[in-house]
């Protein structure tokens, strides 16, 4: 008499290793996955989120360790403060739109207006973007310092010297030359990849360059504009090295507030409340370009 061999189903019961194996198999791939995201998010809370945390207790706290908002009423009865808070804030808005307007006309012109040495030119930009930025600070003072090449050429004219890097427009000029890589970048890689058959077509029924610019350029490469914008401006609201090396005398901006009273004067709760300052007034104009920039593009595409 034959025996029937069993199904396999009968061979693999509920509680077997054979039918256990795939589980088994999901549940390691769950747990490394989740090995695998919580350790950056712990370097992140280590190097982010604990350093924040320690200013915030630290600008709340006096040297006893008690709790009070002295220091906060201090700093924003003083005058002094609060015009340190509108320098940083004038000059880091002044040099997002001055960088943006230049960087676009710059992409632009090296999209459209090809010339020798464009390539060049673009990939010089990637090297640019990796120098520190005293460096530019640096070269700045050596043609407009007090010893200067410009300064110099008026002394051997008998003319009065310029002292442009001392002022508030000599540290705007150092930020524009540095940062308007920053906002040429993304408006050049949006140009090079937008479809240039609405250009061609609106050459063709006869619109003027400045129309064309305005009525599709423009609004086709607009999100990488204000997304350059705003980088230039987050980047100039925290910038200290070129403030620094300017040595513009007038000029106070928070990062340099913070360094003077930690560094210099070991004052670590009136910098712990600038650095809490600067980082809200850094957070809230991230929150005003993220809501500007959805109503933009939303009405954009409305149109």
């Amino acid at each position: 008499m034959t025996t029937l061999a069993p199904a396999p189903a009968d061979v693999a019961e509920s509680g077997s290793p054979a039918f256990n194996a795939p589980e088994q198999n999901k549940r390691r791939r769950r747990t490394a996955a989740i090995l695998v995201a919580l350790l950056p998010l712990a370097l992140m809370l280590v190097f982010t989120v604990y350093p924040v945390l320690l200013l915030l207790s630290n600008s709340i706290h006096d040297d006893a360790g008690t709790l009070t908002l002295a220091t906060w009423d201090r700093l924003f009865s003083n005058p002094v403060f609060i015009d340190t808070v509108w320098t940083t804030v004038r000059i880091a808005s002044i040099v997002a739109v001055l960088c943006v307007i230049l960087g676009t006309f710059l992409a632009i012109v090296m999209v459209f207006v090809p010339f020798r040495g464009t390539e060049f030119i673009t990939n010089a930009l990637n090297v640019y973007l990796s120098f520190p930025s005293f460096l530019i600070t640096l070269a700045l003072v050596f043609v407009w310092g007090n010893v200067g090449m410009v300064n110099g050429a008026l002394s051997a004219l008998s003319l009065p010297p310029v002292s442009l890097l001392s002022t508030q427009w000599g540290v705007i000029l150092a930020e524009v030359i540095y940062f308007t890589p920053f906002a040429l970048r993304p408006a050049l890689a949006a140009l090079q990849v937008m479809d240039t058959s609405q250009v061609e077509v609106a050459e063709a029924l006869g619109a003027k360059p400045w129309r064309i610019v305005r009525r599709v350029i423009l609004p086709e490469i607009l999100p990488s504009i204000l997304a350059g914008g705003s980088l230039v401006l987050l980047r100039a609201m925290n910038e200290f090295g070129i403030v620094l090396f300017t040595g513009a005398k007038g000029v106070s901006t928070l990062p340099t507030l913070v360094y003077g009273q930690a560094i210099g004067r070991g004052n670590y709760g009136v910098a712990a409340v600038a650095a809490v300052v600067n980082i809200a007034l850094s957070l809230g104009l991230y929150i005003l370009y993220r809501q500007v920039t959805a109503r933009t593009l939303g009405g954009s595409r409305a149109r």
